[in-house]
C-alpha cells in the first residue's frame, strides 16, 4: 500500500511510501525509487494526490533512528513526507526483507487492482 510520498523538487514524487498491513495496523515497509519511467511516475501520482490527509497512516513510525543505511523515518525525516490514505495498491520487487522488517532494494513494478485486505507480506 502506498501511504505516502517524498515530494520531488520539481513537482510529482520522488520516492513513495510503502507498507503492508499486520492485522489492522499498516506498517512502514521501505521508500521506493526505482522502476519509475515518466509515464508511471506521472499515473501514480495523478492516483496518489487526491487522496492526502495530514495524518500519517503508518502505525510504526516515527523510527528512532535512521538506520544504518540512512532509510528510516525519523519525525525530523517524516517531516519531508506527504501522507495519503492508504487505498493505492502497488507491486513491488524487492530482494528480500532486512532482519527490521523493511524492504530491501526496492523496484516499482506496477500499479494493482486487488483490495488492501489482501496487501500482507509476503516471503
Amino acid at each position: 500500500m502506498i501511504g505516502g510520498y517524498t515530494p520531488a523538487t520539481h513537482g510529482g514524487f520522488d520516492a513513495i511510501i510503502v507498507g503492508v498491513y499486520r492485522g489492522e495496523d499498516l506498517m512502514f515497509a521501505g521508500r521506493v525509487r526505482a522502476g519509475f519511467v515518466p509515464a508511471t511516475r506521472r499515473e501514480v501520482f495523478a492516483a496518489i494526490q487526491r487522496l492526502k490527509t495530514a495524518q500519517c497512516p503508518f502505525a510504526n513510525l516515527p523510527e528512532k533512528a535512521p538506520g544504518r543505511w540512512g532509510q528510516g523515518l525519523t519525525a525530523d525525516k517524516m517531516t519531508e513526507c506527504a501522507w495519503i490514505k492508504p487505498k493505492v495498491v502497488v507491486r513491488v520487487d524487492f530482494t528480500e526483507w532486512t532482519a527490521a522488517g523493511k524492504l530491501r532494494h526496492t523496484k516499482f513494478v506496477a500499479m494493482r487492482t486487488k483490495g488492501s485486505d489482501a496487501v500482507v507480506r509476503e516471503t
